[in-house]
């Protein structure tokens, strides 16, 4: 685990909490709501990611004395900064368990705290499980195509620096097999895999006396890199000479990587290759700039690729390079708060909340997750929160709360799972969802609707506001 402080934040998170102290508020509560607006990649869902690690953060989040004294050259107040020194996160966190689909513009998370606690911890959130949703997501969607391939994460040296592991931990969840990041491989137990660099084999005189020194050097899972040369005229013919002495010995080569090139064509002949050599057991991996579309294509040619290395695409999210999501007041000092837009759909919600995710009668998802007010627990019919004239009969189906207590007084209350059980229990929340909302080119839209009550709840507050704006403007 990186080790993180609380000035792992933005600045004006400093300065807002200063304000809030010199004005008396650090006792004021406040409810906080976590969100994305847009599914990345034009999908239909993404995985939830990064929020064992947010606990983990939280429960031991402090400013070190080498902190205090930078904020103090920074033009903090003493009084300020003493409060500062005996900071811990003492709040409250309902949260969709890690691994579970999520949706645009509903709660995934709600944070409950004194206004300070609350606001600094807000960009740590935001860092944490923006990023570790995006890349879980992408790598789900590489599982999809890749059906029980192998997938293994390769991005570390293209990963915007040390984001790279926390992406892996992420690629884990999403439904990778193994990273080649040997830190986060054994900070989160993932198996670690690798190859060779194509500089390897050029440090030699000769590709097959490379060959045959890596074969030795490392007999147990040997990976040759085939593609420095030639593929078909020198790597793939020095890797079967190579391999057959590794049977001679009684040692097993375990693949051959293909790096460049058309992956299609070229591990359609090295099969054909390996298996006219007696090598059928050895396995094929492809890399170099793959993603979900690339390793489709690639499957839609009946390439026989076993392994497929992913980097830069999986690790940097792209294209979307970030998901857009967003931290917002729904109650401050025990007030429902809202923050009104011209765009209805910026509009938020107030309260505290909780999310159901409806099923019908048989336990199947149809498709729609419902925000109500927390106390509520069932409902009879949702509204869509844009469209006024859009709802949705609610009478006849079950409702799954998906907003649990994951935190109280700055404390888990949930068991810490590994990054294999996240994954697991992510699987299983994915194969539930219809096909038609995993598709890559046009997926169904899931519905995200509201109670009544939290309808007419926002509509009052909207009401409130625009007359006092009235008021403002005839008094001008």
């Amino acid at each position: 685990m990186i080790n993180f402080s609380a000035t792992y934040t933005d600045q004006y998170q400093l300065a807002m909490a200063e304000v809030y102290f010199k004005n008396g508020h650090k006792e004021h509560t406040a409810v906080f709501d976590y969100y994305f607006r847009k599914v990345p990649f034009s999908g239909a869902y993404a995985i939830f990611a990064g929020l064992e690690d947010l606990l983990r953060i939280l429960e031991n989040l402090r400013f070190s004395e080498d902190d205090i004294r930078y904020l103090q050259g920074q033009g903090f107040d003493s009084d300020f900064l003493d409060y500062l020194k005996d900071f811990r996160f003492n709040g409250r966190i309902f949260s969709a368990l890690e691994g579970d689909l999520v949706f645009p513009n509903r709660p995934i998370l709600q944070v409950e705290a004194n206004i300070i606690e609350a606001q600094i911890i807000e960009t740590l959130l935001l860092n944490l499980l923006n990023f570790q949703t995006l890349v879980a997501t992408k790598a789900s969607r590489m599982r999809l195509v890749a059906g029980e391939r192998k997938l293994l994460e390769f991005g570390m040296r293209r990963a915007q620096a040390t984001g790279s592991y926390h992406a892996s931990r992420a690629a884990i969840i999403g439904g990778f097999n193994g990273t080649s990041n040997v830190m986060a491989a054994k900070n989160f137990d993932i198996p670690v895999s690798g190859t060779m660099a194509h500089s390897f084999i050029q440090s030699f005189d000769d590709e097959l006396e490379a060959f045959r020194a890596f074969a030795k050097g490392r007999p147990k899972g040997c990976v040759l890199l085939v593609d420095t040369y030639n593929t078909l005229e020198s790597g793939l013919p020095h890797a079967i000479k190579v391999g057959k002495e590794m049977e001679a010995r009684g040692e097993k080569l375990a693949g051959i990587r293909l790096d460049s090139g058309d992956l299609a064509y070229l591990a359609r002949e090295s099969r054909k290759m390996l298996d006219n050599a007696g090598l059928s057991y050895v396995k094929i991996a492809a890399s170099n700039q793959l993603d979900e579309y690339v390793i489709k294509s690639l499957l839609e040619q009946q390439a026989p690729i076993d392994i497929f290395g992913v980097g830069t695409s999986l690790v940097t999210g792209s294209p979307d390079a970030a998901i857009d999501g967003v931290y917002k007041l729904s109650m401050s000092n025990g007030k429902p708060r809202i923050k009104i837009s011209e765009n209805l759909a910026k509009v938020t919600i107030p309260h505290k909340k909780q999310v159901f995710r409806i099923k019908n009668s048989k336990g199947e998802l149809i498709g729609a997750d419902a925000i109500a007010l927390r106390e509520e627990t069932r409902l009879e019919r949702m509204y869509d929160p844009v469209g006024p004239l859009k709802s949705l009969p609610l009478t006849h189906h079950d409702f799954e709360p998906l907003l649990h207590p994951v935190m109280e007084n700055g404390k888990t209350t949930i068991e810490f799972r590994s990054v294999w059980e996240i994954a697991e229990y992510s699987a299983k929340r994915l194969s539930a969802l219809l096909t038609e909302y995993k598709r890559f080119d046009n997926p169904h839209i899931y519905k995200i609707g509201i109670s009544r009550k939290l309808k007419k709840e926002r509509a009052d507050l909207l009401s409130k506001y625009k007359e006092m704006e009235n008021e403002d403007i005839s008094n001008y």
